[in-house]
């Protein structure tokens, strides 16, 4: 027997909705990382940056479907600003190197796990009788 749409596609929303969550935290940690570190317009930058995702979380909260694809976008968008700068390499071992990893771990964790919902969810619902 199949099981409905909604019970197939719970957990993989589950674990993209808690990475989207997750980055929003960790971007909390960054934005007050920043504040002292970084010129002005680059700080408001990346605080417009977690605007934008904690936007996209209430909107995941709210199961508004667009909210994934954006996710999608941002955390890409994220990723292929801040990766390429040779300053997020230099701070040796310390809070800011671990912030930076991790956060970067999450957007990666982002990509995989929304793209995965997003397809499942595509194929669940061009499969028929579903």
């Amino acid at each position: 027997m199949l099981e409905p749409v909604d019970a197939r596609l719970r957990h993989p929303r589950t674990m993209a909705n808690w990475l989207i969550y997750a980055s929003i935290m960790v971007g909390v940690a960054l934005v007050a990382q920043l504040y002292s570190l970084v010129p002005t317009l680059l700080f408001y930058s990346v605080l417009a940056g977690w605007i934008a995702y904690l936007i996209i979380g209430l909107g995941v909260a709210l199961h508004k479907d667009a909210a994934y694809s954006m996710s999608l976008v941002l955390a890409v968008l994220t990723l292929a600003v801040s990766l390429p700068q040779q300053e997020h390499y230099s701070f040796g071992v310390s809070v800011a190197s671990l912030t930076f990893v991790a956060g970067s771990m999450l957007q990666v964790g982002v990509i995989v796990s929304v793209t995965r919902y997003l397809l499942l969810k595509r194929k669940n619902l061009e499969r028929p009788g579903s």
